[in-house]
């Protein structure tokens, strides 16, 4: 049986190979990048802290970069451009993206990666679609929704394999009760994102300004072992991305994390996690 990876506090190690990675070298490398996934559990603030550590590093090397958050469906999107470019009171773009219903967690979790966009001017891309849609391309398939209903998304392309059974580890049953209407769904979000983030890339490009990198806030399930939106992007032609992962564990099991991502970092033990908001909508 292979040995664990020991992972030191407040370290970067390659989950390839247990390697321990220098973080101005890592760092430096992933701002070349066309997208980079930052995974979250939604309700960890130690998590969203190293989010913004991140972000502030990579916009550092790499001032072209804009970040995309799941928590916003697209509608909102001229909400989060008006809040970059310094409307609202931070009461206000709350109100008006209609937080407690479109997402719902604690909002002082994200305030400060939004105040980070709004001061440095990192434009905000909202990745999300509508939940109802999610729901109705699960049941029915993509073929029974027109597409001036699909909220700008194509059709996902199909999962990769292994995707079924990464989804009944993060969901605790066989994989055998994990429905083609549930994979369906799932893949429904990975999309969106996906789409969301190379239409924005092929937007800039096509106003002759080269491609930004997009910095993603996304829950860890749509990324890790690259399906999910990693493997939706791929098949949109987005295939120069990485995903970034926290880890609170003193060491790793080197069979569990292979191929999980390109880099894990060892964070503080969080504190307890804060409880979500009983309106939250998902």
């Amino acid at each position: 049986m292979p040995d664990p990876y020991p992972h030191p506090r407040a370290r970067w190690l390659d989950p390839a190979s247990g390697e321990l990675l220098d973080a101005g070298p890592l760092l430096r490398r992933l701002a070349q990048r066309d997208a980079v996934l930052l995974g979250e559990s939604h309700d960890v603030a130690e998590i969203h802290r190293w989010q913004l550590q991140v972000a502030t590093c990579l916009h550092l090397l790499r001032p072209d970069m804009a970040m995309g958050f799941e928590m916003f469906p697209r509608r909102v999107q001229p909400v989060l451009d008006r809040w970059v470019a310094g409307a609202f009171s931070t009461a206000g773009f709350l109100e008006a993206v209609a937080w407690e219903k479109v997402w719902g967690f604690d909002a002082a979790l994200y305030l400060p990666l939004l105040h980070f966009c709004r001061q440095q001017a990192v434009p905000m891309l909202a990745l999300n679609c509508e939940r109802p849609l999610v729901t109705r391309i699960g049941r029915d398939g993509w073929d029974a929704v027109p597409v001036e209903e699909r909220d700008g998304m194509t059709p996902a392309a199909p999962a990769r394999p292994g995707h079924r059974a990464h989804l009944a580890r993060l969901t605790g049953r066989p994989e055998e009760e994990i429905s083609d209407r549930f994979l369906r769904a799932q893949q429904v979000w990975d999309r969106a994102f996906a789409c969301n983030i190379a239409s924005y890339r092929a937007t800039v490009a096509a106003e002759g300004t080269p491609a930004p990198l997009v910095v993603g806030i996304i829950g860890r399930g749509h990324l890790e072992y690259g399906h999910g939106t990693p493997w939706q992007l791929e098949t949109l032609g987005i295939r120069d991305t990485a995903v970034l992962l926290p880890s609170e564990a003193e060491t790793l099991d080197s069979d569990m994390v292979a191929g999980i991502g390109e880099a894990v970092f060892r964070l503080d033990r969080p504190e307890a996690a804060v409880e979500p908001d009983a309106r939250k909508a998902r």
